[in-house]
């Protein structure tokens, strides 16, 4: 968490703006297929070790009886800035470095004995157009070397220099970069008509719907280096050659996360930029995608106004073939419509829709320096897991917040009111100044850290988000206080009471029969004439208030929840604190130097009975009132039901 002020705003999030590629998926892409001129080619193996096969109708074949397949591994690894490298302590496992998806490309290569090293030496690479998620390709420029033996290895060919231009991007984009297609039958390239076109998207289409990431590749070999660099130069005329199809398997706990967050009141929207097929079979696959919602692409996006946006981006789940700039408007439209959004990006071009966005989140692994700064958290694991993990941690920190200022405003209150109905009714200060003292520093500071340590409670994900106009001291927490201000100012001084008529009675001064007790207190006024300063009916408030304060620091460790259902030891925390205060009041009621200074006495049995009997009412007031709480909620939730 990079903002504090985050963490409040976590536990009001209604909606997770979340990439697919890494955080709903385990970004270990694994090429299983590819399409080449109305053929479909089957590879198996996973993960990234080099070892698989290449099926046509589940029949084993040699790829290299076919070109254009060939072809299309060849332009994969040119077009290429990854690495695949063995790891020979780990027994000879491998591992990539750089993109994940270009990675698979790499180890879909190495399975038909296409090595990047061998391509290097062939092809080396000269120029490049980098890809950028606007343009949605990549563009390399590669000498051609010719290495017949009877010239030297690394000679350029005698007929003169030649390069080959290799791209490689969204199918859509590279399909109307090329004029030509290259046919499985021969290594010829022929005219890209209008039927050529449509059996590359029906194809396309039938990958993408098997939750496959598809990519196209392309080449055209030119006769000389361009003397510029350019798009407008280089992408044009190119040779169509075939689909790459690649599997990034959603993260195992994934789906549960998604019911968790669903539960919480807190939708998940995905945002990516895969055809809308892919985004659809892995939303599916998942449970994102919610009955009677819709996915929507960036084209569409670019065709809706801002009020039509407002109105659609509410039905609509999943957000296909969106670059950065889109994000933004999904951000702007869920904030009109009242939504706490958590938004991800990792690249440069996220940062402004991360900065708009209620809580901006980047990426740890992926993400890069600019969205990292720009953001209020970053996942160190790129897991959409840990987003609503944090937004669970941000509900528990606040509600502990909570708990900590409604356990310390009532007990204080109660206080307050002790003092001021004693002084109103004319009767003795029930607590001294440094009984006070004691009991804000020890008996209110020790439960209320402990209770700042709460593992939360058991139904913190399944409550609707707080509204973020909501006060901390909202109308449930206001009544709360109000009851435990009665409860212990009414137990407090229903022992100090009692304490002054027992004095009272030890020292000749009995209730005549017939008078309320309370009045006779009130109009007795020899109170200097009586004990030592009223020690007895100080020393049970004291204690009194104490013990309701410990107590009740179990009751208050959650606002809905019945302590037997958090269970009573569950806080350790609170078993030290607790421990700590009753040891050092049992010391401050029977060690005589204490005694002196804190103005208590040794108190006999009788005065314990009426002290832990009336110090349990807040408590059990307490755990009253949320069991009220719970009933409420729960018809609230069956009439939205």
């Amino acid at each position: 968490i990079r903002r504090l002020s985050s963490v409040e705003t976590l536990g009001s999030a209604t909606v997770i703006c979340s990439d697919k590629t890494g955080t709903l998926t385990q970004n270990e892409m694994t090429v299983t297929k590819i399409w080449v001129d109305g053929q479909f080619f089957d590879i198996t193996g996973t993960g990234y070790q080099p070892v698989g096969e290449f099926q046509v109708d589940g029949k084993t074949i040699n790829i290299r009886d076919y070109p254009a397949a060939l072809t299309t591994l060849w332009v994969g690894v040119l077009n290429n800035d990854a690495q695949l490298e063995k790891i020979e302590e780990n027994g000879g496992t491998y591992h990539i470095i750089g993109d994940p998806t270009e990675g698979s490309l790499l180890v879909a290569a190495a399975k038909a004995d296409i090595l990047p090293e061998t391509m290097g030496q062939l092809y080396p690479r000269e120029n490049e157009i980098p890809f950028d998620s606007t343009r949605k390709r990549m563009v390399t420029i590669h000498g051609i070397r010719d290495l017949r033996p009877d010239l030297a290895p690394g000679t350029l060919a005698e007929h003169g220099e030649e390069y080959t231009i290799a791209v490689k991007g969204a199918p859509d984009v590279v399909l109307n970069l090329c004029n030509r297609y290259q046919a499985m039958s021969d290594t010829e390239a022929h005219p890209l008509d209008e039927e050529a076109r449509k059996r590359i998207l029906d194809a396309n289409d039938a990958m993408t719907k098997q939750a496959l990431r598809v990519l196209g590749v392309a080449y055209r070999v030119i006769p000389a280096m361009p003397s510029e660099v350019n798009s407008d130069d280089l992408e044009k005329d190119l040779i169509f050659v075939g689909l790459i199809g690649m599997i990034d398997p959603a993260r195992k706990e994934v789906k549960p996360a998604l019911a968790t967050a669903r539960e919480a009141g807190i939708r998940t929207i995905m945002i990516t930029g895969d055809y809308p097929n892919t985004a659809r079979a892995i939303a599916e696959q998942i449970g994102l995608l919610r009955p009677g919602h819709g996915v929507m692409t960036g084209s569409q996006m670019n065709e809706l106004d801002d009020d039509a946006m407002r109105r659609e981006v509410m039905h609509t789940d999943v957000f296909a073939r969106v670059s950065p700039e889109h994000k933004m408007r999904i951000v702007d439209a869920l904030r009109y419509n009242q939504q706490v959004v958590a938004m991800t990006g990792d690249g440069v071009n996220d940062a402004p829709a991360i900065k708009a966005a209620d809580i901006g989140v980047a990426m740890g692994i992926t993400g890069t320096d600019v969205a990292k700064g720009t953001a209020d958290m970053v996942l160190t694991d790129d897991n959409y897991a840990s987003i609503v993990s944090a937004i669970e941690q941000g509900r528990i920190i606040y509600a502990n917040i909570r708990k900590f200022v409604y356990f310390l405003l009532s007990s204080n209150v109660a206080e307050i009111m002790i003092i001021f109905l004693a002084t109103l009714a004319g009767l003795p200060t029930p607590l001294t100044a440094i009984q006070l003292l004691w009991l804000n520093l020890l008996t209110d500071g020790a439960p209320a850290l402990a209770l700042a340590m709460e593992k939360g409670d058991p139904d913190a994900m399944q409550r609707p988000p707080r509204p973020t106009n909501e006060p901390i001291i909202n109308g449930p927490m206001q009544a709360g206080i109000g009851i435990q201000t009665v409860l212990q100012t009414g137990a407090v001084l229903g022992a100090f009471v009692v304490g002054l008529l027992w004095e009272l009675a030890k020292h000749g001064h009995p209730v005549p029969e017939g008078v309320n007790p309370l009045v006779f207190l009130i109009q007795f006024k020899d109170w200097g004439l009586v004990g030592e300063d009223v020690r007895i009916a100080e020393t049970m408030a004291f204690i009194t208030l104490s013990l309701c304060e410990l107590f009740r620091a179990y009751t208050v460790r959650s606002e809905r929840a019945s302590i037997f259902q958090l269970g009573v030891f569950s806080n350790k925390w609170m078993q030290y604190a607790v421990g700590l205060s009753i040891v050092l009041m049992a010391l401050v009621v029977s060690v005589p130097f204490l005694q002196n200074i804190f103005q208590t006495h040794f108190m006999s049995g009788p005065e314990w009975t009426v002290v832990v009997g009336l110090a349990l009412l807040p408590a059990v007031g307490e755990e009253i009132y949320k069991f009220f709480l719970r009933r409420s909620d729960h018809k609230k939730a069956a009439l939205q039901d």
